[in-house]
């Protein structure tokens, strides 16, 4: 009749009128097997070998079990226990050639996996999986591939036909939340990452995914940033962290951190673009711009986009301008600042660095400081001028112009020229001084007039 569920319930009770007989649990472990229970039936199995270890259909049943839920090696030893005792026994034979079989699949795709070849995993999964119907770490393994393949939809049917037979497995969990992680669906993704550390607590893939900082894009500037603390996620605690203004990262000028979430993200799968793109962007915030030129080609050569050929360019451009001399920090001033500020700015490091305030220097600190003096007169030759300063902005070479030899040499000789016959000092020592000077050379300076005659020459 064919009623797997009415035998199992006579066999019980045949078990628990007599405990000793091994042929009863072998054959309550056969109808277990036809009831797809191969755990159950593998006990069972177990104890009518270890009540009778020549019960031979014991040991045959036991290897058939351990190939079911893929454990190849324990059914080989099961089956070559059988050909020891019957070798021309067919059925061990064809068993252990598919115990045999089943070990190069798993060799095969452990190798795919350590390559990338998810296809191929996928293949020998399949192929496993005909050898071992009831192998959840295989269905686990191809279901990740087939998300990791951006095919989710099959992704998740291999996870949740796992999860309807054991609702606590934290790797189909995981799965599950890998699938809707690509799917953008972040809040639900960590849900599920969460309810796998509550089942597996050292479950390290699901650990790695809470780590990292789940960035959701939506419209506008808007964004959602969903932060989750491990040690919290063991204990069933998760903080949700929103902000509706720019990236979490951002607004809470943690970049740096920002920086490892991607970084980890991009360790969970190399090829996801928007890890990429979110390190690029805070490679650049960090003014870290050989890392965001690499972080950028990589992007464009996955998807030669021309969105992606700009972020390219942009970095390119900021790399570029890097390596030359920051006229902004020269100043002390932001990229931003106004034409009065940089005025201001100017005149504050002209008088700190003016070669006659450090007279009674050594050489090599007034060497030093009539450099900076002269880095600080190139600065706003540059920086004053608006055709100059859009130039030096854009990134082009300012050489051709005399920007950088002449400008900031006439600067310095010009103000100091100013400084020595300045009309206010000799209007003060030809008609105030008691000995008037007959010429230029017989003025003394007093400090009282160095910073009125500084900055006649900064306004200038």
């Amino acid at each position: 009749k064919k009623d797997y569920s009415e035998a199992f319930n006579y066999y019980t009770k045949a078990i628990d009128a007599c405990p000793t007989n091994a042929s009863y649990y072998g054959n309550r472990a056969a109808t277990l097997m036809m009831l797809c229970r191969f755990r159950e039936a593998l006990e069972d199995s177990q104890q009518s070998v270890r009540l009778n270890d020549c019960f031979m259909k014991g040991h045959l049943r036991e290897g058939k079990c351990h190939l079911s839920l893929g454990n190849a090696m324990a059914a080989n030893r099961c089956f070559q226990k059988v050909l020891e005792m019957e070798p021309s026994n067919q059925e061990a034979q064809q068993e252990k050639k598919n115990a045999t079989a089943l070990l190069e699949y798993e060799r095969m795709a452990e190798f795919g996996f350590e390559k990338r070849d998810f296809r191929k995993v996928v293949y020998c999964m399949d192929r496993a999986l005909a050898l071992a119907s009831a192998c959840h770490r295989f269905k686990i393994l191809k279901s990740e591939c087939l998300a990791l393949l951006g095919r989710y939809p099959e992704a998740q049917s291999v996870a949740s036909d796992i999860l309807r037979m054991d609702s606590t497995n934290a790797d189909a969990l995981y799965v599950r939340g890998l699938c809707l992680y690509y799917e953008d669906c972040i809040d639900k993704a960590v849900q599920f990452f969460v309810q796998a550390l509550r089942m597996a607590p050292d479950h390290e893939k699901a650990r790695l995914a809470c780590r990292v900082r789940l960035f959701m894009f939506v419209k506008g500037n808007k964004s959602t940033c969903i932060t989750v603390f491990c040690h919290r996620l063991v204990q069933s605690e998760v903080r949700e962290n929103r902000n509706n203004g720019k990236h979490c990262g951002w607004t809470l000028n943690k970049l740096n951190q920002a920086i490892e979430d991607c970084t980890s993200a991009i360790k969970l799968d190399d090829t996801y673009i928007k890890a990429y793109l979110r390190r690029a962007q805070c490679y650049m915030d960090t003014e870290q711009y050989e890392e965001a030129v690499r972080d950028y080609e990589k992007v464009y050569q996955t998807e030669k986009t021309s969105d992606h050929k700009h972020l390219l360019k942009m970095a390119q451009l900021e790399l570029k301008k890097s390596k030359r001399k920051d006229y902004y920090k020269v100043l002390g001033v932001g990229k931003n600042a106004t034409d009065d500020e940089i005025k201001k700015a100017y005149r504050k490091r002209a008088l700190m660095h003016h070669p006659d305030r450090h007279s009674a220097a050594t050489p090599e600190v007034q060497k030093e400081e009539e450099k900076k003096f002269k880095e600080v007169g190139e600065a706003f030759t540059v920086l004053s001028d608006p055709k100059k300063k859009m130039r030096y902005d854009n990134g082009h070479d300012l050489d051709d112009d005399g920007s950088f030899d002449g400008g900031g040499k006439c600067l310095y000789f010009f103000s100091l020229l100013i400084y020595i016959i300045s009309p206010f000092d000799l209007f003060i020592h030809r008609f105030l001084s008691s000995k008037p000077a007959q010429n230029a050379s017989q003025i003394v300076l007093k400090p009282a007039c160095y910073l009125t005659v500084l900055n006649v020459v900064c306004f200038i």
